[in-house]
């Protein structure tokens, strides 16, 4: 049983991992000193995250992942290329950083399916929360970009 939950949050440290990288590659291309310092929070948070499940990992006597994944570095190049052809349009960041919450709120919600153990699953809902808070104000913050553009 421990395999299979290691696994599951071995999972999610690679989403925060992902997700830390993101808005670092997010706070590097933006103008906007007000976004540069959001994404940064951000990226902290992921990478605080991450930690704490790696910690989780340890905890239940595996080992714990330390890298993000082969699609989040794939999405970190495309938001590159976009950013590139946009002009680092910040409108086009959010909605980006909006793509890479999408994906961790779902894998999120993945790992809340499993039977996890109550205090494992405390620490996944939790950092759940905090995924779901980010996509939102991601999400608002690029609604407003996109009014102001218009």
């Amino acid at each position: 049983m421990s395999t299979n939950i290691v696994s599951v949050l071995n999972d999610l440290v690679e989403t925060s991992k992902d997700g830390e990288k993101g808005f670092l590659k997010a706070a590097e291309d933006t103008r906007d000193p007000s976004l540069k310092l959001l994404f940064q929070n951000r990226a902290e948070d992921c990478q605080r995250g991450a930690r704490e499940l790696q910690d989780v990992v340890q905890r239940l006597g595996g080992k714990p992942e330390t890298g993000g994944t082969v699609a989040g570095a794939l999405h970190r190049g495309w938001v590159d290329v976009k950013s590139a052809v946009t002009g680092r349009d910040d409108h086009a960041i959010l909605a980006e950083c909006e793509r890479g919450e999408d994906v961790a709120k779902k894998n999120y919600r993945d790992a809340l399916d499993k039977d996890l153990p109550a205090d494992v699953r405390a620490v996944v809902e939790r950092q759940y929360q905090g995924v779901i808070q980010n996509h939102d104000r991601i999400r608002d913050l690029r609604d407003q970009y996109a009014a102001a553009k218009s």
